[in-house]
């Protein structure tokens, strides 16, 4: 049965620890009121959304042959997530991040960089994109050195191959200083580009979201999504400019908040909502995430 979105990027597992003082590393032991074993990347997060929202949903993805591969892959099938397009390597290490939070719920990460984490490249993915969803969702950009600007750009123009599909890019922070004029380029083929305000100072430069934004459509993107965290978010679309606040809630863990907006954004979209209403679905199934340890609410 053909799927009704296609998330691509990492499935991996996390272990979530908080919370933790800053002065973690000059005490022998510190206690922790919440600890768990849980499951992450940005593409098993928004996929694990998408089907809780009852959405008919595949991953592309790379693991490991180990015992962490397997535990992710039982997560994915317990939460209905189509499976068939991950590939399975032997002697490759399944990757594991143990995220550190602090006592406002900030989220602090240490990832093993040779694993699986930093391991997905065209390889992985290109022979399943024919076949792929009308709705892609690339989670996320700068998260694998193997797809780089060059290699996104033979993938997402493959994506684009069928020019009804949308492409939903989401993204990490960048690792090599790379700048929007660097991306640029890949705008032709990105429908919806959805950075946090972090992410987009980096890449423009802007000295507020407001002033990033300005800077996205200067540059050719569509339709930006700039997510503000506890303000919500501001969106470039069609000309138009918005924002949308969030609700207030105790946060308690942000790790796969912003997975969980582009899933709920990802919704609005398939339910012909206005940009405007799923930027506020998108805030509304991340406060549900951050009310509580870890990425699956």
């Amino acid at each position: 049965m053909k799927k009704e979105v296609t998330v691509i990027g990492a499935a991996i597992m996390d272990i979530h620890a908080g919370p933790v003082p800053g002065d973690l590393f000059s005490k022998g032991s510190v206690p922790a009121d919440r600890m768990c074993i849980s499951f992450g990347g940005d593409a098993l997060n928004e996929a694990v959304v998408l089907s809780g929202l009852g959405v008919k949903t595949e991953i592309i993805s790379v693991i490991g042959k180990d015992e962490t591969g397997q535990s992710v892959l039982k997560n994915l099938r317990d939460n209905n997530v189509a499976t068939e397009k991950i590939t399975i390597e032997d002697g490759l290490t399944t990757g594991m991040n143990i995220v550190l939070n602090d006592d406002e719920g900030e989220r602090y990460f240490i990832t093993n960089p040779y694993s699986s984490l930093r391991k997905l490249s065209l390889e992985h993915i290109l022979p399943h994109i024919d076949d792929a969803a009308d709705i892609v969702c690339f989670a996320s950009m700068f998260v694998s050195p193997m797809l780089d600007i060059e290699n996104m750009g033979v993938l997402f123009g493959k994506i684009k191959e069928k020019p009804e599909r949308i492409l939903i890019a989401d993204m990490t922070t960048a690792k090599k200083g790379e700048t929007i004029k660097d991306i640029a380029p890949l705008f032709e083929f990105i429908d919806y580009i959805i950075p946090n305000e972090h992410e987009a100072a980096l890449l423009t430069g802007g000295k507020t979201p407001e002033e990033s934004l300005e800077i996205f459509a200067q540059n050719g993107a569509k339709n930006v999504i700039i997510k503000c965290g506890k303000k919500g978010c501001i969106y470039y679309s069609d000309g138009q400019k918005g924002e949308v606040s969030t609700r207030k809630v105790k946060v308690v863990d942000t790790t796969g908040a912003g997975d969980s907006f582009v899933a709920g954004f990802t919704y609005g979209l398939m339910n012909n909502m206005s940009i405007d209403d799923a930027c506020k679905k998108g805030n509304e199934v991340a406060a549900k995430i951050i009310g509580k340890t870890g990425t699956q609410a």
